[in-house]
């Protein structure tokens, strides 16, 4: 997975407020309870040393997210009393969390990015006429994009389309042009179809081979979700879970090969070297994520270290103890290299933590 989403994130210094808070909308009252988690968070913030105006910037963001539906959460850091990175969350954290560190606590939203499935959505539907003087049915054609599962809570725009049925065999031809066009662009791993059965196959038929091998047909008829979420959402809940994108399965299997090559590359203590060196393509991590011990951090990017007087062979002038989730993950980032998150049981790691070496 690339994350480039965290960019901006590491583009200003610290310290830097960060809050996870759960503002989902399927609770009574749900106003209520996002103003406690508000309040909470600004006093949690200010316990923790945060300056006024820091923790004013990160609870100020707290429910802003108010037309969104349904279950979720967010993910929110501030620096300097502003507002840095908002993120909606696909889950909702299981406690509230709040910390005020040099460096963000941004693992958390990463992991909520795996696996970072891209697709296309297509869902086909046979409207009846709306009376008895309309030629003919219309076919509504419903399109979107996105990654998985971010796109669940930060849905991309939605295409509507209506075509006559009696139209469908000349005018299919041009879906299949937006269709291939729309897979190409997003790079798109699967093309998710749903609906009538009869326009679904018209569709299919015409589809070049490369993009129809990715097709994967769900039930239903894309009406059971809440305006605000994704198009299919509980379809791609259940299609995709346990999935690896395209993307990141084939760097497993270069890290496997690698794994049976040599044992280099697992562990915390290679993952460390690996970021030191500039050798890390990609931080391999299990899920659920282990409590590794603290790492240090210097003033540039690949000055990470075991402790204190590993980081000073380096030449490190200034040094600072910080939670490994966040070192590793800033080392990562700013080093250039991906994040692949699998599951334990799948692929067990030894310390939960691998990395995939460049050369």
């Amino acid at each position: 997975m690339r994350l480039y989403f965290l960019d901006t994130l590491y583009a200003r210094p610290g310290p830097y407020a960060s809050v996870y808070v759960d503002t989902s909308r399927d609770i009574d009252d749900p106003d209520r309870a996002i103003e406690l988690h508000r309040r909470h968070a600004r006093s949690d913030l200010i316990e923790l040393g945060a300056d006024p105006a820091t923790a004013d910037a990160s609870a100020a963001a707290v429910g802003t997210d108010a037309d969104l539906p349904g279950r979720h959460g967010q993910a929110l850091f501030a620096t300097h009393g502003e507002l840095v990175l908002s993120e909606e969350l696909p889950q909702p954290p299981p406690l509230d969390r709040t910390s005020y560190a040099s460096l963000p606590d941004a693992l958390p939203l990463a992991l909520q990015h795996a696996p970072d499935i891209p697709y296309a959505a297509a869902v086909l539907t046979r409207l009846a006429p709306e009376n008895s003087h309309t030629a003919s049915e219309d076919l509504h054609v419903k399109l979107q994009t996105g990654r998985w599962p971010s796109s669940s809570v930060a849905p991309r725009a939605l295409t509507h389309l209506h075509i006559p049925i009696d139209q469908w065999h000349r005018e299919a031809g041009r879906l299949v042009d937006e269709l291939t066009h729309l897979v190409d662009l997003g790079h798109a791993d699967t093309l998710v179809l749903c609906g009538d059965t009869w326009a679904r196959g018209i569709l299919v038929s015409r589809l070049p081979a490369p993009v129809r091998n990715r097709i994967a047909t769900v039930p239903g008829n894309g009406q059971d979700v809440e305006t605000g979420r994704a198009l299919l959402e509980p379809q791609l809940t259940t299609l995709f879970r346990g999935r690896l994108s395209a993307h990141d399965r084939d760097r497993l299997q270069s890290f496997a090969a690698q794994r049976a090559r040599h044992a280099a590359g697992e562990g915390l203590p290679a993952a460390v070297a690996a970021l030191q060196r500039g050798q890390a393509d990609a931080l391999v991590v299990n899920q659920p994520v282990e409590e590794w011990p603290p790492l240090w951090l210097g003033t540039d990017p690949d000055q990470i270290a075991l402790s204190a007087d590993d980081l000073q062979t380096f030449g490190a002038t200034g040094h600072e103890e910080q939670p490994a989730g966040a070192a590793l993950l800033y080392a990562t980032v700013t080093t250039g290299a991906e994040l692949i998150v699998v599951p334990r049981d799948e692929t067990p790691l030894e310390d939960g933590i691998g990395v995939l070496l460049r050369y």
